[in-house]
């Protein structure tokens, strides 16, 4: 069953104001042995035999993990372990997690509220069939799953004298933290979104080539005047929800232990952590969800979704008018679905029950994890250094009251840390402690499947890769050894990388 949230906070009151990122409130965790964690070590050790498959490996996300599905609902299946007595809050939660929200005043009081300005109108529109989104495919297209988050720089941020590193900032005073290009009848949508391509040539070994595309990203119709003479615009596309609750049960430690900001090792990668403020709990925590982190757990990511996004006021960001600044005075006054017998748009349940389906959303078993060509292509994975910010595996967690995602053995392929992607991703905007160069890494498991569930093969933070190739090539930064060692492979050898990937 859900987890009740609200009879936390007298115990969230009396947390510390300036807790460490190894702490973990929301979730009730039974400490591991000493057996316990030599077991873990040997499971998640790197593999030294190619030959074979590792134990498990087929099984992403443990005993969590869902068979796969030849249709578009890959990604749409609970976790594979979930007794019946949840099934229930995780059919609630889809239905909410699907629900068209109206504009206020309306007949539908559990519906009404959208907006004033707003992305999309549901959470499934940007995040279809609970897949990754995509750019418009021309500039008459809708953006609704891709969006431009905004924000200016700002030394007297608060925050920045409370975490360690992290970079001020403050949403544009006219158009707030991110850009909508939807409005409620009577309101102008703040912008549209224009991108244009340049396309760049890739030559290849072994007689091959590649052409990535490189956005250039205009504003253009803008309602209610010029943005911020500082604001950075950094697009952002929907990311895939599979597997969200065991990424949550990672132990911090683990994620922690991989971070090496210095590069003490040599190896040229220097993963660090994101630690940005937890609204639920009012303190420091480590960041896991979002393209840079920027988010601590998945009720929050929830929560920040619904108010930006839709426009929804919710327990977390209560304000009726959603991102509506002052400035945009018609905007706020503009009818709103609070003041009624849920208190905010979406109440503490309806945020507990799109929380528990987005945290039990199952990722699908592997594929082909025997096929020679897909064993080369994970060779070359590890030894070309690929794995050492896309991290395979991790024991999560035993949890007292979440025995589907505790204690699982799993395969995300990602250290949830923050790198230097290079001049050529970077959107120079910071977010907490992450930079304007800096991305976390990516999750793979399931990207194999995009193609089927999402009906397009767009990669990246903003869609710009037409192929995993593609997106490999943007690689830059900490990653250029490994992109310059995939360019000057053999077609066999790159065929055979991309084999294994598409088998995630």
């Amino acid at each position: 069953m859900i987890r009740p949230v609200l009879p936390l906070l007298p115990l969230i009151a009396a947390l510390p104001a300036m807790a460490g990122p190894l702490d973990e409130p929301h979730l009730r965790i039974v400490p591991r042995t000493e057996a316990e964690a030599s077991r873990i070590a040997i499971v998640t050790a790197p593999p030294k035999d190619f030959t074979a498959p590792q134990q498990f490996e087929a099984l992403s996300a443990g005993a969590a993990t869902v068979r796969v599905r030849k249709d578009a609902d890959a990604f749409s299946k609970p976790t594979a372990n979930m007794g019946l007595e949840s099934e229930l809050d995780f059919e609630l939660g889809k239905a909410m997690f699907e629900k068209l929200w109206v504009s206020s005043p309306s007949s539908t009081k559990a519906s009404d509220g959208l907006g004033p300005l707003y992305n999309a109108r549901s959470c499934m529109r940007c995040h279809v069939n609970d897949g990754r989104g995509h750019p418009p495919e021309d500039n008459a297209d809708s953006a609704v799953s891709l969006f431009l988050r905004v924000a200016v720089p700002d030394a007297a941020d608060p925050l920045a004298k409370r975490i360690e590193g992290y970079h001020g900032t403050m949403p544009d005073p006219t158009y707030g933290g991110q850009l909508q290009d939807f409005a409620l009848a009577g309101l102008p949508a703040e912008y549209r979104l224009q991108i244009d391509y340049e396309e760049i040539p890739v030559a290849l070994a072994g007689g091959e080539a590649a052409s990535l595309r490189k956005p250039t990203y205009r504003t253009t119709d803008l309602a209610y005047g010029p943005l911020h003479p500082d604001a950075t615009l950094s697009p952002r596309i929907a990311p895939q929800m599979i597997g969200l609750g065991l990424l949550e049960a990672i132990p911090a430690q683990d994620i922690l232990a991989g971070a090496d900001p210095d590069d003490a090792d040599g190896d040229g990668i220097s993963g660090r952590p994101n630690v940005v403020w937890s609204e639920r709990y009012q303190m420091p925590m480590l960041g896991r969800f979002g393209l840079k982190a920027g988010r601590p757990t998945v009720e929050e990511q929830s929560a920040a979704a619904f108010f930006r996004d839709i426009g929804l006021s919710n327990p977390l960001f209560p304000e009726a008018w959603g991102d509506c600044t002052a400035s945009q005075s018609d905007c706020r006054a503009a009818p709103h679905g609070d003041g009624d017998a849920r208190g905010t748009e979406v109440d503490q349940t309806g945020l507990d029950l799109v929380t528990f389906y987005s945290r039990h959303l199952g990722v699908p078993a592997r594929r082909t994890v025997d096929d020679k060509t897909v064993l080369r292509g994970k060779e070359l994975f590890h030894t070309v250094g690929c794995a050492g910010c896309h991290r395979p595996a991790y024991v999560t967690h035993r949890l007292e009251d979440e025995p589907e995602l505790g204690f699982q053995l799993i395969w995300p392929y990602t250290d949830l840390l923050l790198h230097d992607m290079g001049d050529g991703l970077a959107d120079g905007q910071p977010e907490a402690r992450a930079t304007g160069r800096e991305w976390r890494t990516p999750p793979l498991w399931g990207i194999g499947l995009t193609e089927q569930v999402s009906g397009h093969s767009f990669f990246l933070h903003d869609g710009r890769a037409r192929s995993l190739l593609e997106a490999v090539l943007w690689h830059g930064g900490e990653a250029e050894a490994q992109r310059d060692a995939v360019i000057t492979m053999p077609p066999d050898d790159r065929a055979a990388l991309i084999s294994f990937l598409e088998s995630l």
